[in-house]
Protein backbone atom coordinates (compact mmCIF):
# COMPACT_ATOMS: atom_id res chain seq x y z
CA UNK A 1 0.00 0.00 0.00
CA UNK A 2 1.75 3.61 -1.05
CA UNK A 3 1.70 5.81 1.59
CA UNK A 4 -0.65 8.90 1.18
CA UNK A 5 1.11 12.11 0.20
CA UNK A 6 0.79 14.42 3.06
CA UNK A 7 -0.60 17.82 1.88
CA UNK A 8 1.61 20.80 1.59
CA UNK A 9 -0.03 24.24 0.99
CA UNK A 10 1.72 23.95 -2.29
CA UNK A 11 -0.16 21.43 -3.32
CA UNK A 12 -3.15 22.26 -1.40
CA UNK A 13 -3.32 25.97 -3.93
CA UNK A 14 -2.26 23.54 -7.18
CA UNK A 15 -5.35 21.99 -6.75
CA UNK A 16 -7.22 24.66 -6.04
CA UNK A 17 -6.42 26.08 -9.43
CA UNK A 18 -6.85 22.90 -11.29
CA UNK A 19 -10.64 22.75 -9.68
CA UNK A 20 -11.12 26.47 -10.27
CA UNK A 21 -9.59 26.10 -13.83
CA UNK A 22 -12.08 22.90 -14.62
CA UNK A 23 -15.04 24.85 -13.44
CA UNK A 24 -14.31 27.36 -15.31
CA UNK A 25 -14.57 25.26 -18.64
CA UNK A 26 -18.10 24.80 -17.81
CA UNK A 27 -17.69 21.45 -18.69
CA UNK A 28 -18.19 19.75 -15.25
CA UNK A 29 -21.38 18.03 -14.56
CA UNK A 30 -23.13 18.59 -11.66
CA UNK A 31 -22.62 15.81 -10.07
CA UNK A 32 -19.29 16.27 -9.86
CA UNK A 33 -18.88 19.57 -9.78
CA UNK A 34 -20.57 19.48 -6.19
CA UNK A 35 -17.96 16.92 -5.09
CA UNK A 36 -15.30 19.62 -6.26
CA UNK A 37 -16.48 23.00 -4.48
CA UNK A 38 -16.78 20.14 -1.45
CA UNK A 39 -12.60 19.56 -2.27
CA UNK A 40 -12.19 23.49 -2.55
CA UNK A 41 -13.71 24.19 0.73
CA UNK A 42 -11.51 21.96 2.35
CA UNK A 43 -8.71 23.26 0.60
CA UNK A 44 -9.06 26.53 1.29
CA UNK A 45 -9.48 25.75 5.11
CA UNK A 46 -6.37 23.93 5.11
CA UNK A 47 -4.36 26.71 3.59
CA UNK A 48 -6.33 29.29 5.65
CA UNK A 49 -5.35 27.35 9.02
CA UNK A 50 -1.37 27.04 7.52
CA UNK A 51 -1.93 30.88 6.77
CA UNK A 52 -3.04 31.63 10.66
CA UNK A 53 -0.26 29.08 12.27
CA UNK A 54 2.54 30.80 10.11
CA UNK A 55 1.56 33.99 11.25
CA UNK A 56 1.23 33.10 14.99
CA UNK A 57 5.08 31.11 14.54
CA UNK A 58 6.32 34.70 12.53
CA UNK A 59 4.80 36.72 15.41
CA UNK A 60 6.33 34.16 17.84
CA UNK A 61 9.87 34.68 16.47
CA UNK A 62 9.63 38.84 15.98
CA UNK A 63 8.93 39.02 19.61
CA UNK A 64 11.36 36.65 20.57
CA UNK A 65 13.83 38.95 18.39
CA UNK A 66 12.60 41.97 19.99
CA UNK A 67 12.87 40.75 23.71
CA UNK A 68 16.34 39.81 22.73
CA UNK A 69 17.51 43.20 21.68
CA UNK A 70 15.81 45.09 24.43
CA UNK A 71 17.49 42.91 26.77
CA UNK A 72 21.21 44.10 25.14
Amino acid sequence: MAAKKELTYQSAIQELESILSQLESNQVDVDKMSTMVNRATELIQFCKQRLIKSKAEIEKALKLLEEEKNSE
